[in-house]
């Protein structure tokens, strides 16, 4: 049989290529869907995150930091028993080991506030009372132990840069409260203590963020979690992820006055620069967070008397949602909230790492109870095989 004279020498429609087509890059891993998580996500409906299930702004509203902490750590909120026992637990190990308060002490008032987290962070692991036991009750207690401890570094931070000493905590108050003692040296205002404990409910989770999957990385190679949290704590620092509630001050700062927002704001925008506080790469339509840090906000400035703060905060958002459609992120509110509490704004990323440490636990758990080691393929664009020459 005798080939179709006009097809038997005609091309391949689609002839192979000389060198395979490279992969479809996903270029900081966005889209990609890597694992999956019962701790958080974003409920595309309402866009509201949600913790276990429930509304953040539902939890803000009616319920403590502990409760939240106990609910991302267990996957239910506590009954009066269970939050009992934690509150308990958590209050006794708030004393720093006396050799971590020597060296916070010693570290240069140079370095950020978030590389002394970074290092306390460090430290406390070497002082795990238990090193030996990896099993989830002793990461749970671990992570107990963090929650406590953190907030007496932070603390203890600002007030050495302050030239003050640093305070014993407070066995008769609550997480958010000693928190503020232990740094100003008395508890203050409900008003403030509100905010406060708002904000660490908002900040405390959100799903596979850059410090959280870098926690989740190293918890992979079954590191240990003092390690994944130290993990952690460097990826927040970056200003990309947990530096913009400090860059939302500076750009106050920088603006001044609610009248100099628009020609700052046109000079900046033509120069195509990013304006810190605004966008997120998880919300189409606003973060769900930020009314109820705004409405906490609000409460500061009026306890406060500063009309001119929240002039420029609205004036900057109102300016952006207009020339650019771009809503306010967490930080935006947290931002100048923190700095009517008192904070030095270096301090507001360890304030952040101080309540994510919540949600950073949580996934490192998660991950070790159905652990896969996390080692992603990249695309080889550099020469090809070659040999060293002969010499």
């Amino acid at each position: 049989m005798t080939s179709d004279p006009t097809t038997a020498h005609q091309a391949p429609e689609h002839p192979a290529p000389d060198h395979p087509a490279p992969p479809e890059l996903h270029r900081g891993l966005a889209g990609v869907v890597v694992d999956a998580t019962a701790i958080s996500s974003v409920d595309e409906a309402s866009s509201s995150l949600l913790y276990r299930g429930y509304p953040v702004q539902e939890l803000a509203a009616s319920c403590s930091f502990e409760e939240v902490a106990y609910l991302l750590w267990h996957g239910e909120l506590p009954d009066a028993d269970q939050l009992a026992a934690l509150e308990a637990q958590e209050r006794a190990a708030r004393e720093l080991p006396g050799p971590l308060v020597d060296l916070v002490r010693s570290l240069p008032l140079s370095a950020h506030p978030m590389d002394v987290v970074r290092t306390a962070v460090s430290v406390l692991g070497a002082h795990d009372p238990e090193p030996d036991d990896r099993s989830p009750d002793a990461d749970l207690r671990r992570s107990v132990r963090l929650l406590a401890q953190l907030p007496g570094v932070v603390a203890l931070d600002q007030r050495r840069r302050r030239g003050r000493e640093l305070l014993d905590p407070r066995d008769d108050l609550g997480w958010s409260a000693d928190f503020l003692a232990r740094t100003f040296g008395d508890v203050p205002e409900d008003v403030v203590v509100d905010a406060f404990e708002t904000s660490m409910v908002l900040y405390a989770e959100h799903s596979f963020n850059a410090s959280t999957f870098a926690a989740r990385v190293i918890a992979s190679t079954l590191s240990d979690l003092h390690s994944a949290v130290t993990g952690a704590v460097g990826a927040l620092k970056g200003p990309l992820h947990g530096g913009a509630n400090e860059a939302v001050m500076a750009t106050f700062a920088e603006i001044g006055t609610a009248d100099r927002v628009g020609p700052w704001l046109d000079e900046l925008l033509g120069a195509h620069h990013k304006v810190m506080g605004f966008g997120h790469r998880v919300y189409r339509h606003g973060d769900s967070r930020v009314p109820t840090m705004k409405q906490a906000l609000d409460r500061l400035v009026a306890h406060a008397d500063r009309p001119d703060l929240l002039a420029l905060y609205d004036a900057l958002a109102d300016g952006m949602r207009e020339r650019t459609g771009i809503l306010p992120n967490l930080d935006y509110p947290t931002g100048p909230a923190f700095h009517l509490m008192g904070f030095d704004t270096p301090t507001f990323t360890p304030l952040f790492a101080a309540s994510r440490v919540v949600g950073w636990t949580a996934h490192v758990r998660e991950q070790l109870a159905h652990n896969a080691l996390i080692r992603p393929l990249s695309h080889y664009t550099g020469p090809a095989l070659r040999h060293v020459p002969a010499r």
